[in-house]
């Protein structure tokens, strides 16, 4: 077993297992257990953003990374939003799996194509493997932290505007 884990992957990793959750909770008709996943996709999304937004991106700001960092935060809002949203409705209520599928697609593009697709490259020219490394096992520290806490709760709260950026290069 690894004792570190690199940062890219870590997030990579996460990306992947809310993008399956978001498949069990649309492949499920029982609202009990679709409410339940819910809940996980929920908790898992909002420590995820928490653990980018204190940890991640301030780390890996730099004049290269700034604008899509930015766009990020405003991603993470957008979705903060949808998350907010759901978080008031039943699993079983009409508007449910629209506002899920909207989120879906957040999460997605956000993930896949903005983080994966174009910051990951630039991260990975600009931080050797034992930066990459440091920076995944204090990420992932602070997200299992904050997974203890039901995130999902706090999201509500976060909905006013995106996330402050350190500008410090």
């Amino acid at each position: 077993m690894k004792d570190t884990i690199d940062a890219l992957e870590l997030l990579t990793e996460q990306h992947d297992e809310v993008m399956d959750l978001f498949e069990q909770i649309e492949n499920t008709d029982d609202s009990e257990q679709k409410a339940e996943l819910f809940r996980e996709l929920a908790d898992k999304l909002a420590a995820h953003a928490t653990m980018e937004e204190k940890i991640f991106y301030p780390s890996v700001m730099s004049e290269e990374t700034q604008d899509l960092l930015l766009e990020s935060t405003e991603e993470h809002l957008a979705a903060k939003r949808v998350l907010a949203d759901l978080l008031a409705l039943d699993a079983d209520d009409d508007r449910f799996d629209a506002k899920l599928t909207v989120l879906k697609e957040h999460v997605r593009h956000h993930a896949k194509d903005e983080e994966e697709g174009e910051l990951f490259p630039m991260l990975r020219r600009q931080l050797s493997a034992d930066e990459r490394a440091g920076l995944g096992n204090e990420m992932l520290a602070f997200f299992e932290l904050l997974l203890e806490r039901e995130p999902r709760m706090n999201v509500p709260a976060e909905t006013a505007e995106a996330a402050p950026l350190e500008m410090n290069f």
